[in-house]
């Protein structure tokens, strides 16, 4: 794209914009807030986004483009009063929000610029900067900054594969997996064959041993991808240190300033910690990213935890027809398959902290619901006797 196009020229007076805005929604916040460290690194925050406008301006004027905002006094007053009385955190929140989409916004532009090798260079910096101002304004909208890391916000969003590693949980959701698969196996054969014990023990061992390797690869797929993640953003954050020290270096100082330490105080700490490569790396990416090596996630632990949960849960439902057979045997399993059912519904609520009781009973419903269904499918398919 040629620098004298319209196109080129709308996007970076639209670059301008925003970076003006966001410098505004700072300085609203900092002439509200009480709190004199969260004060001062709104302010911060507002100097680097009008450092920010002035580049994009600079780039402008080179183009012979000039730099004036058409915005009325009412529109102003409105946004202010906006800014000032929706709430520090909903509005910290959305700003949270915009930093993460600007960043976003500026790696999709450096294709657009890629014959701009100066504009390519200013979306690489301005991107790496809007991602820590992510970071850090994430930190600022919690009451104890630091409380909460990156693992525990998947947690929050997902449900498997957010499981990362954890053996108790795998554990857990694996007993429950095998034993929801298998459980429905055994109705359904059983409904099929008129109880024939063969048919559903060969069934139900079939269906088990593929349950335990299909959730035992899935964990460790799901582990393994996790960690590379991982290793890939403190790559990324190692690089970005040896490119742009004094930047990080005043980034972690704000991190300090978040935990109480004044600006002199925080800036001697984060000096003093680069002056040793590994920790100030480690102290990064645990303040920015909530990342440490303890919290990586260990594949083969999570493939193992999987699938020998998973087997366990799968081999409750067929436990009664190594012993009894007919319907003596499936009622049996009916029955020790459902408070198995409610065991594991209790023992979710170690993850979920919802009612023991409640999660219980509700896994029971399921299992009763599964067998039902299952069972009945079996009779409409009843084989010829």
């Amino acid at each position: 794209m040629k620098p004298q196009s319209n196109s080129f020229v709308q996007i970076l007076k639209q670059n301008w914009l925003n970076e003006k805005k966001t410098a505004r929604a700072y300085r609203d916040l900092a002439e509200i807030e009480k709190n004199p460290y969260k004060k001062e690194i709104l302010i911060k925050l507002a100097e680097t986004e009008e450092k920010h406008a002035l580049r994009w301006e600079k780039e402008l004027n080179a183009l012979g483009e000039s730099c004036v905002e058409k915005s009325s006094r009412f529109k102003r007053s409105l946004e202010k009063w906006i800014n000032q009385n929706l709430g520090f955190k909903n509005v910290i929140q959305r700003m949270e929000n915009a930093e993460e989409q600007d960043k976003l916004k500026y790696l999709q532009q450096k294709e657009k610029f890629k014959d701009s090798a100066g504009i390519v260079k200013i979306l690489d910096e301005f991107a790496r900067e809007e991602k820590n101002h992510a970071a850090i304004l994430h930190n600022l909208s919690r009451e104890k900054p630091f409380s909460e890391n990156i693992t525990e916000r998947i947690l929050s969003r997902e449900k498997w594969h957010g499981r990362g590693g954890n053996w108790i949980t795998d554990s857990i959701y694996g007993i429950n997996d095998g034993l929801g698969a298998v459980f429905g196996i055994v109705s359904g054969v059983a409904g099929a064959t008129e109880n024939q014990t063969h048919y559903i023990v060969i069934s139900g061992l079939a269906g088990m041993i593929a349950s335990a390797l299909s959730m035992g690869a899935g964990a460790y797929l799901a582990a393994k991808s996790q960690k590379e993640v991982y290793e890939a953003e403190i790559s990324k954050e190692k690089r970005e240190i040896e490119e742009n020290p004094q930047e990080e270096i005043e980034e972690m100082a704000l991190f300090y300033q978040l935990q109480g330490f004044n600006e002199e105080e925080a800036k001697w700490i984060a000096e003093k910690l680069y002056q040793k490569p590994e920790h100030f790396l480690s102290a990064m990416v645990s303040s920015e990213l909530g990342l440490s090596q303890a919290s990586f996630p260990r594949p083969w632990n999570a493939c193992l935890s999987a699938s020998l949960s998973t087997a366990l849960g799968a081999f409750i439902p067929l436990i009664p027809f190594f012993f009894l057979s007919g319907v003596w045997a499936i009622t049996l399993s009916f029955f020790i398959s459902l408070i198995a059912h409610f065991l594991v519904g209790a023992a979710k609520t170690l993850i979920t902290t919802r009612s023991w009781l409640y999660s219980g009973l509700e896994m029971t419903v399921v299992g009763i619901i599964e067998a039902v269904v299952t069972y009945s499918l079996g009779l409409l398919f009843r084989l010829p006797a």
